[in-house]
């Protein structure tokens, strides 16, 4: 609650702040690379689908092999020695709305398991986290049905209030607004009434690292994106789906 009474509060001072920081901040492009292929040479085939917005696409990466999707795709080849045949389907600026009419514009291949990065571009455009969170589940369901998805997992967000291109207030505002997506999130699905496909919320506490990001402070760096995928390669690779709805490691 104290982050709406401080948003109806500060509103004219964090609008301006969030009109500076677009304007001062020059757009990273997405990396180069490869968007889709292959990883590992085990007999058995696992196919995985990462969807999502600039930190999907691995914007502040030099290129998609120290991006999101490839990095992940080859950690869970490593892991569960099965091959992992990998799509990545993403673009920046996209809220969860427009990463539905995104996935329902492009050609989606089938896959066992999705890994959906939403949430910061909500936050920013102001989309109420209910409305956002419907869209998410409109994503899964079509996931299944045109994709035959099995599950699909949403990971948190990062700590917002840790990135550098943010002043005070603002970064303040933006770290609880995404504590506020992520209990959100973590309740939406531990309550998915759907039994396919499973969905999962995935903890990254621990995970961020403000020294790994990139030079616009808003965007993982090669470094941080390592993280990331180590720590989604760790929890899908033990295959264990919580019964609260989340998943997180060990």
């Amino acid at each position: 609650m104290i982050d709406i009474v401080a948003r109806t509060l500060l509103f004219p001072l964090l609008y301006a702040q969030a009109q500076r920081v677009r304007a001062g901040t020059e757009p990273l492009p997405e990396p180069p690379g490869p968007r889709a292929g292959r990883e590992g040479a085990g007999s058995e085939e696992l196919r995985l689908l990462v969807i999502g917005d600039s930190s999907a696409a691995g914007v502040g990466a030099p290129h998609q092999d120290l991006a999101l999707a490839r990095p992940l795709a080859r950690r869970l080849a490593g892991r569960t020695g099965r091959s992992v045949r990998w799509t990545l389907l993403a673009q920046t600026g996209l809220t969860s709305a427009a990463a539905l009419a995104y996935l329902k514009a492009n050609d989606v291949p089938e896959a066992d398991l999705a890994v959906v990065v939403l949430g910061v571009n909500d936050i920013t455009n102001q989309v109420p986290t209910a409305q956002a969170l419907r869209h998410r589940g409109e994503i899964a369901v079509w996931l299944e049905a045109h994709a035959a998805v099995r599950e699909v997992l949403f990971p948190a967000l990062p700590e917002m209030e840790l990135f550098s291109s943010l002043p005070q207030p603002l970064a303040w505002w933006a770290g609880q607004m995404s504590r506020r997506n992520n209990r959100a999130q973590a309740r939406w699905a531990a309550n998915w009434p759907l039994a396919a496909p499973r969905v999962a919320h995935v903890r990254m506490d621990g995970v961020m690292r403000p020294d790994l990001m990139a030079s616009d402070g808003f965007h993982p760096g090669a470094g941080l994106y390592e993280r990331v995928a180590a720590h989604l390669a760790e929890v899908i690779g033990r295959d264990e789906f919580v019964a609260t709805g989340e998943r997180q490691a060990k």
